[in-house]
C-alpha cells in the first residue's frame, strides 16, 4: 500500500504563494503588458536607451505582485470563486441537495 506523502509544511510553500500573487496580478493586467512593451520599444527606438523600458518592466512586475496580493488578501478571490459557482451546475445541484438553494 502506498504511503501518504502529503506534508502540509511544504518546503516551497512561500515561493509558490508569492508566485501565485504575481501570476494573479499578471492575469488581471494581461493587456496592459502590450502597452508597456510598445512604450519600451518606442523609447528604445527613439533614444537607443533601455533604461526606460527596464524601469517600466520592473514597475509592472511590482504592480502585478501588489495587485495579486490585494486580490487574495482583500476577499476578491473568494468573490471570484462565488461568481464562478453561480454558473457551476455541480455546485447548484449540491446546494439544492443541502437545502441552501441559490445565493
Amino acid at each position: 500500500m502506498a504511503q501518504n506523502t502529503f506534508n502540509p509544511n511544504i518546503k516551497y510553500y512561500k515561493l509558490c504563494l508569492h508566485k501565485g500573487y504575481f501570476e494573479k496580478g499578471l492575469s488581471l493586467t494581461n493587456y496592459l503588458k502590450y502597452l508597456i512593451a510598445l512604450a519600451g520599444a518606442a523609447s528604445y527606438l527613439s533614444s537607443k536607451n533601455l533604461n526606460i523600458a527596464i524601469m517600466l518592466a520592473v514597475g509592472y512586475a511590482v504592480a502585478c505582485y501588489f495587485l495579486g496580493w490585494l486580490w487574495f488578501n482583500r476577499g476578491f478571490y473568494q468573490a471570484e470563486i462565488e461568481v464562478s459557482n453561480q454558473f457551476n451546475l455541480f455546485v447548484e445541484e449540491m446546494r439544492r441537495a443541502n437545502g441552501k438553494g441559490k445565493i
